[in-house]
Parts: C-alpha cells; structure tokens; sequence
C-alpha cells in the first residue's frame, strides 16, 4: 500500500457487502451500480445472488464473492463443498467461508482442517481461479486460538484468513490482525471485516498490512478520503 493511498487504490482492496437477511433485487442492483463505478474490488454477495451479481457485473473489473457457510458456519462439510461449487458455477471467483468454530472450540482441529479443505477443492477444479477465504470470527477467540486457526486455515490450502462475518459481537480489531499477520502474512492473505466504517479505519488496516477490507458501506469510506486527507498530518490516525 503506498505511503499515501488514493482513493483509487483502497477502492481496489475493499470488499463491498451485501449479505443482510432484508437485502432487495434493488440494494443488489444499487450495489452493482455504486461498485462498477467507484471501482471497488470484490462485490461480496449471498449465494441466492451470485448469479444476477456476476450477469450485472460482466464486462466490469468487479469480481463477486459468495459466502459460504454463513453465517455461523455450522453446515456440513459436503453441504459447504456444494455451495461453494454451485457459487463458483454461478459466477463466483471468491468464496468467503465460514469456519466451524464450534469444532475449532471443542478441539476437533482435524474437522475444522477437511471443513476448509472441502471448499478448496472445489475452488482448485474450477476452469477460473477462485480464491478461499476463511473467516475465523475472531471474537469469539482468544489470540492464540486466532493464530491456531490462521494455521489450520493454511494448510488446509486457503488463500487468505478473514476476521469477522459481521454478524457476531464485533469484528476486526488490530490485535485480532496483528496475530492473524504475525502467523501467516507473506504466505496467506489477511482480510479485515466487521465494523469497519471510516477512511480512516481502513487505511490503517491496510498499512498494517490487510491485503482486503471487507466494509458494508464503501461509498462512505471512500467518499471520506476528503477529509482525512485535509486534517493536519497528527490528527489523520
């Protein structure tokens, strides 16, 4: 991320989404509409709307995101495996899935491990790449127990670890990414997610080394850059 990011280049790593249970045909097409012309990065999307995004969105630089498993993660793992194949058929190059944190929790790590596994094969026999994402819901973790599922997430092949659905207590915070970075940043990717609402914010995680933020509104976040980048240089953090 450049010392001075512009609008332009945070745009590119946001991950808009549209995933709340009242979500209309028409917050999908507004969605589409604000994403193709702000150049946002990834529309992310509930599988039910893959398919329309990705019609709406050819032609674009946006790529669509399916979530997978959402939003507790507690699906089985062929029924994740299905999804996810069905996402990719449809449209989808991103798969956002949720990690079976009641397993994590009870210390089934072998479970967790092939849950996650499931949906990256899937992602590996696609004609198109498709990347994995895994989100671990951070909250609901302690920082070593964030670190183990950075771990599990790697070697069962995904290719970037994410905070929070969004859904939970709360989303990202620096130290949940400080563990997340410190365990596998420079091998898998990092996304931070939940909570995150202001120019500022977002910044900060990507000059920590995020390489995606994903943000419910990011119109407001880029439409910030204005007046974060007027206020004196001590005050901008």
């Amino acid at each position: 991320m450049p010392a001075h990011p512009t609008v332009a280049d945070v745009a590119a790593k946001l991950d808009h989404a549209v995933l709340k249970p009242q979500a209309t045909e028409a917050d999908l097409a507004a969605a589409v509409a604000m994403c193709r012309s702000r150049e946002v990065g990834c529309l992310c999307v509930r599988p039910v709307d893959v398919a329309a995004a990705a019609r709406q969105l050819a032609g674009s630089g946006v790529v669509v995101a399916s979530v997978v498993g959402f939003p507790h993660g507690g699906h089985r793992s062929d029924v994740k495996a299905f999804e996810a194949a069905r996402a990719i058929a449809d449209g989808a190059r991103e798969l956002d899935m949720v990690m079976n944190v009641g397993a994590f929790l009870s210390g089934h790590t072998g479970l967790v491990q092939s849950d996650i596994a499931a949906v990256v094969a899937e992602a590996k026999v696609a004609e198109e790449p498709v990347l994995v994402k895994v989100i671990l819901e951070t909250c609901l973790l302690s920082l070593d127990q964030v670190a183990a599922a950075s771990l599990l997430a790697e070697e069962a092949g995904a290719d970037y670890v994410k905070t929070s659905t969004g859904f939970a207590a709360h989303g990202a915070t620096p130290e949940a990414v400080v563990t997340m970075l410190e365990t596998v940043g420079g091998r898998l990717g990092v996304k931070a997610s939940g909570g995150i609402r202001t120019w500022t914010e977002a910044v900060r995680y990507l000059e920590m080394g995020c390489g995606r933020i994903g943000v419910g509104d990011a119109a407001t976040i880029l439409d910030g850059a204005t007046a974060a980048q007027q206020r004196p240089s001590s005050e901008a953090y």
